[in-house]
């Protein structure tokens, strides 16, 4: 089963092509299990999100979508969900998905994967800010209304790298994504920014093999041409840590399956 969990739509303000576009390149890519998992709508950095007032049509276009090619690929319904307290909103927390994806895009609200605020890595210690990076990652888990960890070590996009080993760093954000039972997402994007990897890293991804937090896939696509990146890149890098197995959700249920 070759499944791609994370993707966006032009509703998000920062993509291209039409819904028919991406899904016709899942299916050149022989991808069984295709997901939406549009950036959620919030009071905060709108520019870069589905609108509020959009909710219904975004859900409408997926479910027709879902209707259309259901002879040739599951299409599953979800929201990527950006980790701000003060922020996130019940009318999207509340919402009937197949997933929700958990994800930090910021630090103290300042969006540190955006070039347009990289001068913000000028003026702060980096380890502190990997420290402050994971400690949203660990409360993001604990907050317990996600199924998947969006991106795991995002922080690492601009190559501004720690000092002290990451896997120290990462560990309580990793236990608590344990102990609340959810995904780890394997994001080929990484690939397509100047820290030319993988989200997450192999030494991460590592340790989550070793306390048992399964898997899945998504290319967090932008454009149909994204759609399916570096999968074998992706799917080799699993089967060298120990994987076999890839999770992907209906209604929040979760389905296992070989990939």
């Amino acid at each position: 089963m070759r499944i791609d969990i994370h993707n966006h739509t032009t509703r998000c303000n920062h993509a291209e092509g039409t819904i028919d576009e991406f899904i016709q390149r899942a299916l050149a890519l022989g991808i069984d299990i295709y997901g939406f998992s549009e950036h959620a709508p919030m009071d905060f950095d709108p520019h870069y999100r589905l609108a509020f007032e959009e909710m219904e049509a975004y859900r409408q276009d997926v479910l027709d979508a879902r209707e259309r090619y259901r002879e040739k690929l599951d299409i599953l319904f979800g929201y990527e969900v950006d980790f701000l307290p003060g922020h996130m909103d019940e009318r999207v927390l509340g919402a009937e998905v197949d997933y929700f994806i958990g994800s930090v895009h910021f630090i103290d609200k300042w969006s540190f994967d955006n070039p347009e605020f990289l001068s913000g890595w000028k003026d702060r210690d980096i380890d502190e800010i990997w420290q402050a990076y994971f400690e949203a990652v660990e409360a993001m888990a604990k907050f317990g209304r996600f199924d998947i960890v969006g991106h795991l070590d995002l922080i690492k996009v601009f190559k501004y790298l720690p000092r002290q080993d990451v896997r120290l760093l990462a560990k309580d954000a990793l236990k608590a994504i344990k102990k609340a039972n959810m995904v780890l997402e394997l994001n080929a994007a990484g690939l397509r920014k100047p820290i030319g990897e993988i989200y997450p890293s192999k030494a991460l991804l590592e340790e989550a093999f070793e306390l048992e937090i399964p898997i899945t896939f998504g290319s967090d696509a932008h454009s149909p041409e994204q759609v399916g990146f570096a999968y074998e890149e992706v799917t080799t890098l699993a089967r060298e840590t120990g994987y076999t197995k890839a999770v992907y959700f209906n209604h929040r249920d979760r389905m296992m399956v070989n990939f």
